[in-house]
């Protein structure tokens, strides 16, 4: 297993690598790479929001394994993370609002203090105090995808009155580079907790430095803005009903539901799976970042102008690969007849897919939730995800820790068969909807478009 972990991650690198340099090669600069204004301002903003996001990516590989270290039971772990998935729910809520009130500068600072405790809290073994740390650490998840793209649009468009257009390269750069600093930080926590023997709080402890810097540069080098005041409570109805009024919206927030609370206990599952048989878990969460990036760099190649496939067809695809991993995983993990290979092969797969995922979501929800009704739509798509993610490892992790393992894969395979049937009720209905479809080269059909 340890020669195959570092193994995978040297030929997902080399995949990347060739996918990104080809990338690369066929950008052309447009006049938003070139203004020195701009570029100055994306560098204040990437200074503070990389470091924010290389302190959470080294939280990610020893998480777990950190309860684990400190003799808790496979279903007292599992409380902490629904500790945690709830506070993200609740958070989640108002974390808009919120952040529009205090400011979305003061917010940012926020985050590095409340992320900084989170952290130390590692260092108990009171199991108390380690619920605590996980509900700060929603806290500052909420903040982390909410304060800052929000602080960074209004200066952006408000303050510095760049044009709307170049929003998304900045955010298209930040994505790619996201992926990057979760790569590293997978190297990175596994140097501290296994090469130079320092345990799994290290990587923990090495984070809240970059919190701290997080918030001293947002502190020094931003300006402070606000947003519009909005009730909560009319930010929800409007969500609701769109949610409610448009069957494509529903189904999408039933995709999405149901695909990401799989992922959710993915994430909790990958670490009892693989550690008993020894890999470095930081290169390993090192390849499933690399796995995602690849998945990332497949979708632009599938839906350029070469092969032209549509954001539909690419998300029917994520779910087909998730359903398949899962099907997998249901023998690879079967009490006995273990098989961490195939296990690693399946929990790529789904990180690949994951990649493949996001960016078709992304795309579908902003061609069909009106913009105004993004933020309540959003609210009500976490409820049911995080639910779904809490009931699952509540109900399914039994006494015995293997055999519930294998039960939650299973059930995981039925709800993704559930998503699939989702996708393709949502695919009969767009089919013919030119609006959600990435648009043909000038002089070319879209075969999307041609019936047999």
């Amino acid at each position: 297993m340890f020669f195959t972990a570092y193994a995978s991650f040297a030929v997902l690198l080399a995949v990347c690598l060739a996918l990104e340099l080809s990338a690369c090669r066929s950008k052309l600069a447009g006049s938003a790479c070139t203004n020195p204004a701009f570029l100055h301002f994306q560098r204040d903003y990437y200074q503070v929001y990389f470091l924010a996001l290389a302190a959470d990516w080294l939280q990610g590989p020893y998480l777990y394994k950190l309860y684990q270290h400190y003799r808790f039971l496979e279903g007292q772990i599992a409380i902490i993370y629904v500790c945690g998935f709830a506070s993200s729910v609740l958070f989640g809520l108002v974390s808009t609002s919120l952040v529009d009130w205090l400011g979305r500068k003061k917010s940012c600072i926020l985050f590095s203090l409340t992320y900084s405790i989170c952290c130390l809290t590692k260092l108990s073994w009171d199991y108390f105090v380690l619920v605590v740390g996980r509900i700060l650490g929603g806290l500052s998840t909420a903040l982390l995808f909410s304060a800052f793209e929000a602080w960074y649009i209004h200066e952006h468009v408000e303050r510095h009155d760049f044009p709307a257009e170049w929003i998304p390269a900045t955010f298209s750069r930040a994505a790619f580079w996201n992926s990057v600093i979760a790569v590293g930080a997978g190297v990175v926590a596994n140097c501290f907790a296994e090469w130079l023997g320092l345990g799994p709080v290290a990587p923990f402890m090495v984070s809240i430095p970059l919190l701290m810097l997080t918030g001293v540069f947002a502190m020094k080098n931003w300006d402070e803005n606000y947003g519009k005041k909005r009730a909560l409570s009319k930010t929800c109805m409007d969500g609701l009903k769109c949610l409610l009024s448009d069957r494509r919206v529903l189904l999408l927030g039933t995709i999405q539901a149901l695909f990401e609370s799989v992922i959710y206990i993915f994430i909790f599952l990958w670490t009892p799976v693989l550690d008993p048989h020894g890999p470095p878990l930081g290169i390993v969460f090192s390849s499933f970042m690399a796995a995602s990036m690849v998945g990332s760099s497949l979708y632009r190649i599938a839906t350029s102008k070469r092969y032209h496939l549509q954001p539909i067809h690419v998300l029917s695809l994520s779910v087909l690969i998730v359903f398949f991993s899962l099907f997998m995983l249901t023998f690879s993990t079967n009490p006995g007849q273990e098989s961490p290979s195939e296990s690693f092969l399946a929990f790529l797969l789904i990180e690949l897919s994951c990649g493949l995922y996001f960016p078709a979501m992304g795309f579908l929800r902003r061609k069909v939730i009106p913009e105004k009704d993004q933020v309540g739509v959003m609210n009500w798509f976490r409820v049911p995800l995080n639910l779904l993610a809490c009931l699952g490892l509540l109900l399914l992790h039994d006494s015995d820790y293997k055999t519930g393992t294998r039960n939650m894969f299973t059930a995981c395979s039925v709800l993704m068969v559930m998503a699939l049937l989702a996708v393709v009720s949502l695919f009969s209905i767009v089919r013919s909807s030119a609006e959600l479809r990435v648009p043909a080269p000038q002089g070319q059909a879209d075969p999307s478009s041609l019936e047999l």
